[in-house]
């Protein structure tokens, strides 16, 4: 994708809340940040990782990510993760993203994105409705 480059980085903060907790989300049992939770925390920082660099009418969307969910965390700690992009293959852009709370790594993934017209996307997606 012209003008996009490996090196470009962002970072996502949260704070552990009762929301975002493997009990609340469904994705287990006990009160620490849930993995769906730390998903979309690692998808933000690479989002964020990208702001200002995509022309006018495109954005990213998220389509593979494979993250390793390393320790727990608990209720009120917070949780930061770093995307760095480490490659583009045409509209394709890979990303190497970890995630720590103040203690320890808590997780790291590769995530994949793929830069599309918003307008083309959201028509294709609006035509699912009438099917």
């Amino acid at each position: 994708m012209d003008g996009l480059e490996p090196g470009l980085t962002g970072e996502a903060v949260c704070e552990v809340t009762r929301e975002l907790t493997a009990a609340r989300l469904g994705s287990g049992t006990v009160a620490v940040l849930g993995t769906p939770a730390l998903v979309a925390l690692m998808e933000r920082a690479a989002v964020a990782a990208l702001e200002g660099s995509l022309p006018p009418g495109r954005t990213s969307v998220g389509v593979r990510i494979d993250v390793h969910h390393l320790a727990a965390t608990p209720v009120g700690m917070e949780v930061r993760a770093r995307a760095e992009l480490v490659a583009v293959e045409g509209r394709r852009l890979t990303f190497h993203i970890e995630a720590w709370d103040k203690v320890e790594k808590v997780g790291e993934a590769t995530h994949e994105r793929v830069v599309v017209d918003q307008g083309r996307f959201l028509g294709r997606v609006g035509g699912k409705g009438g099917r």
